[in-house]
């Protein structure tokens, strides 16, 4: 059973992600070379794949996590790790690309704010793995240390 409090942070995440995914549907070649090769820049081995297969995969990919998201019957730590490999996979790019960040390094430069922005997706995924309070209703006991 989901927790009341997880509700408003798989909502919010289910939501954004699945629209995402939705919207990538029917991608043009360019527009999917275009993420492909901005991926390609940390994965290479997506290169091997036609741009439009990768658009579709890419679409596919978001509509399931966000309907995992937004499932009530999918546990939240479950739902919470696919979010988690996600969100990392986007803020690994947002670190390996150069022009992604200012000098430092860390800060987001103009083109690299749309990826930095994604932590709250990596923080919503550690909420949702680490809590450990059952729901209420539940069988399952707590170890308080």
């Amino acid at each position: 059973m989901m927790k009341l409090s997880h509700i408003p942070l798989r909502l919010a995440t289910g939501a954004f992600i699945l629209n995402a995914g939705y919207s990538k549907r029917n991608l043009d070649e360019d527009t999917a070379a275009q993420m492909q090769g901005m991926g390609a820049k940390v994965y290479p081995q997506l290169t091997r794949m036609e741009p439009e297969a990768f658009g579709k995969l890419l679409s596919y990919a978001e509509i399931t996590l966000g309907a995992i998201l937004l499932a009530p019957f999918v546990p939240s730590r479950l739902a919470g790790l696919g979010l988690g490999i996600f969100s990392a996979s986007l803020l690994t790019m947002y670190r390996r690309i150069p022009e992604m960040t200012l000098e430092d390094g860390i800060r987001p430069s103009q083109q690299g704010t749309a990826l930095a922005k994604d932590v709250w997706m990596l923080g919503i995924a550690a909420a949702l793995i680490l809590d450990r309070t059952p729901a209420k209703g539940s069988s399952r006991k707590v170890l308080k240390v």
